[in-house]
């Protein structure tokens, strides 16, 4: 375990510290960076943060904590290894990419297992933390908090939008009676029709085989919670955490261990037009049907504009899709960039080139390309990324929606949904559209980033909410509790 004691943070004396917050994320990586971007927020407001990860986890944001400490934030990491064969679980398993999919509810529990660890070596440390930070998806820190008498926070990566839907449906039984859990009710309370089905929910862990009593588990420890980061509790709203990094270097090393990959894709884009490049990424935990990747690889080419897709786990697309992509890379070279594996994604939306995002809408990279100014198309995969798209699509006015009515992963029943190259092509020339309603998306676009980046600096929304934050949960005299 490796902890970083507060002599080697800026010389900072104990009693300076205002409060600390000790930060618990879910292991991957759209839970993981936005975690991380929030405690070095809290650090930037004088707050010591503590982030408890795994091996495999340190190794990819620990060059982004090192950089903040040089610049005299007080971060540090805690490393916790996961018991894999308690759990059945075969070696590098800590690393959730290489979990089987029959095997993820037995890593799930193998993260439970590390409160009493944690507990012992939190009560030994100091100083005594005054707020535990949980991701949404760890149920057991509400026995951990408890345990150790502090507040706790529950770490929602979604928005408020998804929250009020997945609410609503829930306060006024929407479902009651549907058998179907691809039938569309419409969410009650709303002034706007809204349509979602439970299999677009975030009720999704509750069609998943095993999952029923975390399920339950999950809901309760949100109920009880202390408030919420992000019902009848308050609710701090902190984001776009992203916004956090401005310098080329911090945006390379965003979730990663190196700044392998940004070069080259700073160099590909400084040869092309202003607001002329199509971005494609499916985020971290989206997988891609081989038959999909040859459709959408079809479309983006027959589009006629210039892109770059990120294609993660191309391994394990089979030698006959490798193959594809590799005739696709040659006759596309110049114009299309193809990216196998992890791309930084917030260096590349933020590059002049780039015009629109084709995005599955998870909410980090539906935030991140709000700040960047950029119309998306909108492509859900699963649970509340189709709000997610809604909201883009029918709140905001900043996208297109390419035809996705059924989740295309984490499907009990197997089945295979597939976006045709024609639809492909069709989404991206809209959102490439320079006429009059392409225009009009962009513009909301812009000023959507110009209301981000205000509510960021100082007098903005989210530096407010967090120093109410940090204050809310400052130490007092005794041992560190919160106020």
């Amino acid at each position: 375990m490796e902890t970083k004691g507060l002599a080697n943070i800026r010389g900072t004396a104990r009693d300076d510290i205002k409060a600390h917050f000790v930060f618990i994320p879910l292991m991957l990586q759209g839970h993981l960076i936005p975690a991380v971007d929030t405690a070095l927020l809290l650090a930037s407001h004088g707050a010591l943060t503590s982030i408890v990860v795994t091996p495999s986890y340190t190794e990819r944001v620990h060059r982004t904590i090192d950089f903040a400490k040089k610049s005299g934030l007080p971060l540090r990491l805690m490393e916790f290894p996961l018991d894999l064969a308690a759990e059945g679980l075969p070696d590098g398993a800590d690393d959730v990419d290489k979990v089987p999919p029959h095997l993820i509810a037995n890593y799930f529990r193998a993260l439970a297992n590390l409160r009493e660890p944690l507990e012992r070596h939190l009560r030994s440390d100091e100083p005594y933390p005054t707020c535990v930070v949980a991701d949404i998806c760890h149920p057991w820190v509400k026995e951990l908090a408890a345990k150790l008498e502090v507040p706790r926070l529950s770490f929602s990566g979604t928005c408020a939008f998804s929250l009020l839907c997945q609410h609503n449906v829930e306060r006024f039984n929407a479902y009651d009676g549907i058998a179907d859990d691809h039938e569309l009710v419409v969410v009650p309370g709303l002034e706007k029709k809204f349509e979602l089905s439970r299999a677009q929910s975030l009720l999704f862990f509750r069609l998943m085989p095993g999952f029923e009593k975390f399920t339950d588990e999950l809901e309760q420890a949100v109920v009880k919670a202390d408030g919420l980061l992000a019902r009848r509790m308050k609710v701090w709203t902190v984001g776009p955490v992203s916004l956090f990094h401005q310098s080329t270097t911090t945006l390379s090393l965003r979730g990663n261990t190196a700044a392998i990959g940004a070069d080259v894709c700073q160099h590909w884009l400084d040869g092309k037009v202003a607001n002329s490049v199509v971005y494609v990424s499916f985020g971290s935990i989206q997988y891609v049907e081989p038959k999909q990747v040859v459709e959408l690889g079809l479309g983006l080419e027959a589009s006629g504009h210039p892109f770059i897709w990120v294609v993660k786990n191309a391994d394990l697309l089979g030698e006959e899709v490798k193959e594809f992509l590799r005739e696709l890379q040659t006759r596309v070279a110049g114009r299309g960039l193809l990216i196998m594996g992890w791309a930084p994604q917030v260096l590349i939306l933020s590059h002049a080139a780039v015009g629109s995002f084709v995005t599955h809408c998870g909410w980090n990279s539906t935030m991140e390309a709000i700040a960047a100014g950029l119309p998306v198309v909108a492509w859900p995969h699963f649970s509340e990324q189709f709000l997610n798209a809604k909201l883009a699509v029918e709140v905001l006015g900043i996208g297109v929606d390419v035809g996705v009515t059924e989740p295309v992963m984490l499907r009990y029943d197997q089945k295979v949904i597939v976006i045709p190259r024609e639809m492909v092509e069709k989404a991206v020339r809209s959102i490439m559209d320079r006429g009059d309603e392409g225009e009009e998306r962009r513009r909301r676009a812009r000023a959507l980033a110009a209301k981000a980046r205000a509510a960021v600096v100082e007098g903005g929304s989210s530096h407010a909410n967090l120093q109410d934050l940090v204050n809310h949960f400052q130490r007092s005299p005794a041992r560190g509790a919160a106020a």
